[in-house]
Parts: structure tokens; C-alpha cells; sequence
């Protein structure tokens, strides 16, 4: 790779000034400005006391040399501003991009860095006790798009919902199906939700608390499931926390845990030896009554995941946070990495609709489905809307917006940009021209600035890429393809494909940057989950 290049050319000059470095010290940066260079270093201003000399100075002596032995691909190197060692690539290296993306089309950009390893993926993990909402909807996006960067960089996924199927709250929702069904008073804390009310009329009569429970968490189950698949979103298990005490999975995750000494039994209730292990005290396993607490069924299921996998993702609402140190100090006393243990935390979208905020409470009824969300604004705006930002920064977004049709709206942006591409292609095939592979030289003739920012935007879209599959992080691709996108709408703008003036010559090496461009946005869109369209 040129990163490679250029930080070993630096690695090497400043070792000939004295300078010993580490090639992972040196950071490259892309300047904002593509007047600047494709890259640039700041490492003259990070080494230049170690030589007493002004960082400028040395700058200019590291450019100097890189100048009069040029590393292969770099066409020049200029010193900026207080310190700052600019890169301007060769037209042939960039061009060597657009090869690379024609010869490896949707699989541009992948990678084996995850092969041999399987990571599991838990998200939503809604209670079965009604419709996903629009609270759930920014973590089900996100976990999806993890799980498809993952995959892309050569992970074995699995995609897992976790069932909170039973417990205070399961029971609570089978009396408030029981008393819709009776009319009667909803119970204290009961759920009063206007779906409540037409499940309960669909429910089969004459059934004990117990059925009804059943009954209600199957229902709430196809109904999540539902919604779910219009955003296409599909998880291989969705684990019963139910069946691990049918099982006697959690009563055998006890007895090791006390077995090896992590748990004790204190006042009459069973504690986690938490502390030990990085939490800020002990937990309790098992209350003086005997019943668990939410901690211990997470704890069993927690090290099922982990004999299924090596990598555990969890993405968990804002209100987790404080969970997160005791569920690894609960994986450590089990003997297990935590630092194979990750958990995401997603942060509030606030729904703007007219400029108004909308409100949503599952149990009181003032609820959002999901469901409403994806009709109104569509699957592809739900999911390139929710992945706007980073999931552990507050997002706020306009469901008006959302919806439009209009080139302020992101997703529309976007996807225009593709529609365009792949309609300019189909009129230069209206006019006799077939895309083929052209050899580099042919490629030559794409020196035009709108051109060879698309070609740049290629160029990234690997590291990219990398990035987000590394640090968990989709809103890294969504930035990418807003950028690329607007790339391609200045090239649609002022260069033509076919037209007066334009040689055959040039229409087919234009012809080969529109497929290739294609075909960085397809690989975008996919790793979001957000559709293509050949035409808007």
C-alpha cells in the first residue's frame, strides 16, 4: 500500500538524520484539502527537538531528500505551513486504483483480517412484551451494519436476539393481556399500550396466566420478527433466556462460580466476588428469597456465547452503561478474556416531526412502532438515517427530511449519486459504447480534478473499510459515501461521457470510472444494508 510507502521513505530519512522512529509512530493524515497533497505527515513537527532545529527546517531537509529519491508512486513532496510534509501521488498510482476496483467489483475493499475467527453479534434483545419501537431501531440498524463490516473483512458472523422471557416483566405483560381480555383494571406498572388491547382481542379464550404469557411472548416475538425483516434484518438464534434455567444452565454457572471461589454467600444471598475482577463492589447472584437477579441469567448466557465464539459484540441501550463493568468482571471470574467481551452502547435519537420532538413510552401507550417508522420514511432512510452518526453520540433527525425526495435528504443524496451513474452508463450504451476493461495507459486521459477526486475517494474506500469493521464504526462508511456522492455529482456536472467535443477515446475511459464508481457506492450501500437503485 502507499501508506506503507511513505511512512517506510520517512522511517528511512529520518533514520539518516539520526532519528530512530517506529513506522507505526509516523501518522499519515488526508489533507481536506486536495490541494495539499493526497497525504500528509506531521512527523517533522513531532521529531524536530530531538535535533534542536526548527520543525519547518527539518521538514524542508526530509523533502529535499524524498525529492531527489522519490518513493515509487509519489509524483511529489512539498513542505507546508509550520512543519507539515505533503504527498502528491502519481496520475499512474491513481490510476492503478481504478484497476483495482474493475477487477475486484462488489468485493472491492475486502478482506481476510477476521478469517478463522467467529464473532458474535447481540443486538436488540428487546423484552417479547410488544412491537419494536423507534428507541430500538438506532441499535438494530447499527448491529446489523457491524455485523455486515465484519463479515466483509473476513469474520464468521453470528447474529444473535436475546429473549428476556421471563421474570417480573413477563409477568406483568400476561396480566395486562389477562385483565384487556376481561375488562378489567390494567395491574400497577401493567403495560397500556393501544397494542395491548388488539392482541389481547386476538387472543384465544379461556387461557390460564401462564398461557397467556406464553402466548403473548410468541406473539410479541412474530411481531418484533416482522419488523425486523422489513428493515432486512435477520438473526441466526434468538436465545430463550427461559431455556437456560430449563436446561439448568444458569444453576451450573453457580456452582462453578462458587466452586472456584468467585462466589460467596453472605446475609442469606449468594454474591460475585465482582470487586476482584475491576467492578466497583460485589453483586448479587441470588437475593435472600432465592430469586436471581438480572445479573445471573446474563451471566450464563453470557458464557454460552462465549463457547460458541471468540469475540463477543453486545450493543446495548444508553441505560446499560453501568452494566458493563460487572458483566466483565463476571466473564474474568469465569476464566475468559474480557477484552474479547466489547460492548456498544447506543446513545438517544431524539424524532423530529414539523419541528416537533416525538414522544414515545411503551408502557403508558404513547408509542412509535418501528414498523410506523419504516412506512413512513421507508427501510433504506431507517437505516442510512440511523447510522448518521456515531452510536455514543446523541442524534437528532427530522422524519419529515427522512422522507423527502429532495437532495438535503442524506440517503436521497446518496443513492441519486448511483442512479445517475448508472443512468449516464446507460445512455453511453445507447450510443455504441460497451464498457470494457481499458489497460492503464488507456486510462491515462483522466487528469480532469473531478476525476481524480473520485479516483481518490477509491482509493480510501479499503482503509475505510478497515476502520469501521476495526473500531466498530458504520457512520465511518456513511461519511465515505456522503463525500463519494458528492464527488460524483461534480463529475456528473462537468465532465461528459458522451457528448461534442468528447473523443471516443476519453469516452471510454470515463466510462470506466463511472462503472468503478458504481461499484464503490454498491459496496457502500451493502455494508450499511441501504439499496442501490438503478433508477430514481
Amino acid at each position: 500500500m502507499i501508506t506503507e510507502t511513505i511512512k517506510n521513505s520517512l522511517k528511512k530519512k529520518l533514520e539518516a538524520l539520526g532519528i530512530s522512529v517506529a513506522t507505526d509512530e509516523i501518522s499519515l493524515e488526508r489533507p481536506a484539502n486536495r490541494e495539499h497533497g493526497d497525504w500528509s505527515s506531521n512527523v517533522a513537527m513531532v521529531t524536530s527537538k530531538r535535533l534542536g532545529k526548527p520543525a519547518r527546517v527539518l521538514a524542508e531537509e526530509i523533502v529535499e531528500s524524498l525529492n531527489a529519491d522519490p518513493p515509487k508512486g509519489i509524483a511529489e513532496v512539498i513542505a507546508a505551513g509550520p512543519g507539515f510534509i505533503n504527498f502528491h501521488i502519481s496520475t499512474v498510482l491513481a490510476h492503478e486504483v481504478l484497476l483495482r476496483v474493475l477487477e475486484n467489483g462488489n468485493r472491492y475493499g475486502s478482506s481476510d483480517a477476521g478469517l478463522g475467527k467467529h464473532v458474535n453479534v447481540e443486538f436488540v434483545s428487546a423484552n417479547p412484551t410488544g412491537p419494536l419501537h423507534a428507541g430500538h431501531a438506532r441499535g438494530a440498524c447499527y448491529g446489523d451494519a457491524i455485523g455486515n463490516l465484519l463479515s466483509y473483512v473476513g469474520y464468521e458472523v453470528h447474529r444473535e436476539f436475546y429473549m428476556n422471557d421471563r421474570g417480573l416483566q413477563m409477568n406483568v405483560f400476561g396480566r395486562s393481556l389477562q385483565a384487556r381480555k376481561n375488562n378489567e383494571p390494567l395491574p400497577d406498572d401493567g403495560y397500556g399500550g393501544e397494542y395491548v388491547m388488539e392482541w389481547a382481542d386476538i387472543m384465544p379464550e379461556n387461557l390460564t396466566l401462564e398461557e397467556i404469557t406464553d402466548w403473548g411472548c410468541e406473539y410479541a416475538k412474530t411481531d418484533q420478527q416482522d419488523a425486523l425483516n422489513q428493515l432486512g434484518i435477520h438473526f441466526d438464534t434468538w436465545f430463550s433466556e427461559k431455556s437456560m434455567i430449563e436446561n439448568g444452565e444458569i444453576d451450573r454457572v453457580l456452582e462453578d462460580l462458587i466452586t472456584e471461589g468467585v462466589a460467596y454467600k453472605k446475609d442469606g444471598a449468594t454474591w460475585l466476588s465482582s470487586a476482584e475482577f475491576g467492578d466497583d463492589k460485589d453483586r448479587v447472584l441470588i437475593k435472600s428469597n432465592g430469586e436471581y437477579t438480572y445479573l445471573t441469567p446474563d451471566i450464563a448466557y453470557h458464557r454460552n456465547k462465549f463457547e460458541r465464539s471468540d469475540w463477543l459484540i453486545n450493543v446495548w441501550g444508553a441505560d446499560h452503561h453501568g452494566y458493563i463493568a460487572r458483566m466483565k468482571a463476571a466473564m474474568q471470574a469465569l476464566g475468559y478474556d474480557s477484552e474479547n467481551l466489547s460492548v456498544q452502547v447506543t446513545q438517544l435519537v431524539k424524532l423530529l416531526r414539523a419541528g416537533e420532538e416525538v414522544k414515545l413510552s411503551k408502557r403508558q401507550g404513547d408509542i412509535i412502532e418501528l414498523r410506523s417508522i419504516i412506512e413512513e420514511i421507508g427501510a433504506d432512510s431507517t437505516r442510512f438515517m440511523y447510522l448518521l452518526q456515531s452510536v455514543d453520540s446523541k442524534q437528532t433527525f427530522d422524519l419529515e427530511l427522512a422522507a423527502s425526495k429532495a437532495m438535503d435528504n442524506p440517503v436521497y443524496y446518496v443513492q441519486m449519486a448511483y442512479a445517475r451513474l448508472c443512468s449516464v452508463e446507460r445512455n453511453a450504451n445507447e450510443h455504441g459504447f460497451q464498457f470494457s476493461l481499458l489497460p492503464i495507459d488507456e486510462l491515462g486521459l483522466l487528469v480532469h480534478s473531478r476525476e481524480l477526486d473520485i479516483i481518490r475517494g477509491l482509493e480510501i474506500l479499503p482503509e475505510t473499510i478497515e476502520l469501521a469493521a476495526r473500531e466498530l464504526a458504520p457512520h465511518k462508511i456513511v461519511t465515505w459515501l456522503r463525500d463519494f456522492a458528492n464527488s460524483v455529482h461534480g463529475f456528473h456536472h462537468d465532465c461528459y461521457v458522451v457528448g461534442d467535443g468528447i473523443s471516443k477515446e476519453l469516452t471510454n475511459a470515463r466510462l470506466n470510472l463511472v462503472v468503478a464508481s458504481r461499484k464503490g457506492l454498491k459496496v457502500g450501500l451493502d455494508l450499511l444494508g441501504v439499496t442501490a437503485p438503478k433508477q430514481m
